[in-house]
């Protein structure tokens, strides 16, 4: 048995069994899963299915084994359930030993190595990336793709393209571009570099109406030593970090324009058309490793990042120099712990999520900073950091990875390496905080008066 920790801390077992009772309180949907093999990466793909009650949609893992079998890369079918659907003594009944009703294995790719990153292409979903331990990036038709069975000593599935650029290896920094089919992934090497998957598409095209024998693009080559999947070049690497680059973000509304941070301690924005060095370098913008970065989609000038120092800072790039002079208009501090991912909300653009090696992802609402307002989703209320406003207490270690789900507003995707609690791999959840949590005090009394007033009908009528 786990006793309290440093300070009169709950224990994780403790953490975790109080977190559990009051889920059917907390959540309006939620389905755990327990994994074979750890995953670093989760991403959801296209909704596949509208039902009545709820909705089929894709769903990429990574899978990391020890060998024994190959590295996959796992494409799920899931069933999300609808808003208000479940009833609150299905939602609190799961076994953390099992696997969920929820999630079905569709299509088994098997990676060249572990995958560590996953990001699907905006204009075409079915199009995703993968950052393995090479300096390569690797691009998946994954519907095209053959269902593998993944066993010792079977061949690893041929990627559709390969791009190729960096020196080093690249194994956690990569993005897909929101206007463009644009890929842009950091590394070892200390660079930054761009690709267009439409180079590799303009190439064949223009080759197919050659003669045989003709030269093509300049930029697509046949094939890879040892590999006969197609391979590209860089449109451009850039140069600045001063150590291995973490995380990569583009501009939602530009393919040129870019960010990056890395273990050098630095923010680092990038423009395309004015060459490949630096535009603006924030130099300390954290006391520590930064290990990721996103891009408000709602509002171009609000970016956010987060550090081994245990906090996430926003910065706005209206207050940033070219001398790198600027300071962070608002630092996060609610984890105890690295954080490893942060992400805005498609749906509201104040709201962001962190997730940290403490095992919490939190819910943030900046238009709550300086606003006193108790929320049942935080453990002790009066202590809570400015602007947090839920915790997801679910995952018994570091929370690794999550993604918001652009199809059904407020319901999350996250993957955690606590394999030791679960007696598995990991852990996969899906969940849906409950809107009571969120929606401004006003809707919530008119919801709850119009279902007064429904029930006092009801009851004339009987």
């Amino acid at each position: 048995m786990r006793y309290l920790g440093k300070a009169g801390q709950p224990s994780v077992d403790e953490r975790y069994t109080q977190w559990k009772s009051l889920v059917p309180v907390l959540y309006d949907w939620f389905a755990n899963h327990n994994l074979v093999w750890p995953s670093l990466s989760c991403r959801w793909g296209p909704q596949l299915e509208q039902a009545t009650y709820k909705n089929r949609q894709r769903l990429y893992l990574s899978e990391q084994t020890d060998g024994t079998v190959p590295n996959t890369l796992v494409i799920a079918n899931c069933e999300i359930v609808k808003p208000r659907v479940a009833a609150a003594e299905h939602i609190s009944q799961f076994n953390e030993e099992a696997r969920s009703p929820f999630v079905k294995k569709f299509k088994t790719i098997i990676h060249p190595g572990e995958v560590n990153r996953i990001r699907e292409l905006p204009q075409n979903s079915r199009i995703v990336a993968t950052h393995t331990d090479s300096p390569d990036v690797l691009i998946w038709d994954v519907e095209s793709q053959p269902n593998r069975h993944a066993v010792l000593g079977a061949a690893d599935s041929r990627p559709d393209l390969i791009l190729t650029g960096h020196q080093d290896n690249a194994e956690f920094a990569l993005a897909m571009c929101p206007t463009e089919p644009f890929v842009l992934s950091g590394g070892k090497d200390r660079s930054v570099v761009l690709w267009s998957i439409q180079d590799h598409i303009s190439a064949a095209a223009e080759a197919s109406a050659k003669s045989p024998g003709s030269s093509g693009s300049s930029v697509i080559k046949s094939s890879k030593a040892g590999s006969d999947s197609p391979v590209i070049g860089p449109r451009g690497v850039y140069l600045g970090h001063e150590d291995t680059v973490e995380d990569v973000q583009f501009c939602p509304s530009s393919a040129q324009e870019f960010c990056s941070v890395g273990d050098d301690s630095c923010l680092i924005f990038w423009d395309a058309r004015v060459g490949t060095a630096p535009c603006i370098k924030v130099e300390k913008a954290h006391d520590a490793d930064v290990h990721c970065v996103d891009w408000n989609p709602h509002d171009h000038n609000l970016i956010l990042t987060g550090s081994a120092d245990n906090s996430v800072r926003m910065f706005d790039r209206r207050n940033l120099t070219s001398s790198g002079v600027g300071a962070p208009i608002h630092r996060f501090d609610g984890h105890k712990a690295a954080v490893l991912c942060v992400q805005w909300s498609p749906d509201k653009a104040s709201v962001f999520g962190s997730s940290a090696e403490d095992g919490f992802l939190n819910i943030w609402d900046l238009d709550k900073v300086g606003k006193k307002q108790e929320r049942p989703g935080t453990r002790n209320q009066s202590a809570a950091p400015p602007g947090l406003f839920f915790q997801h207490a679910g995952h018994r270690d570091k929370v690794v990875d999550f993604h918001w789900n652009a199809s059904d507003p407020w319901t999350i995707v996250s993957v955690s390496d606590d394999g030791e609690s679960t007696g598995g791999g990991g852990t996969l959840q899906m969940w849906r905080m409950s809107d009571l949590i969120y929606r401004p005090e006003e809707e919530v009394l008119a919801e709850l008066e119009k279902f007064k007033q429904h029930i006092q009908a009801c009851t004339q009528k009987t």
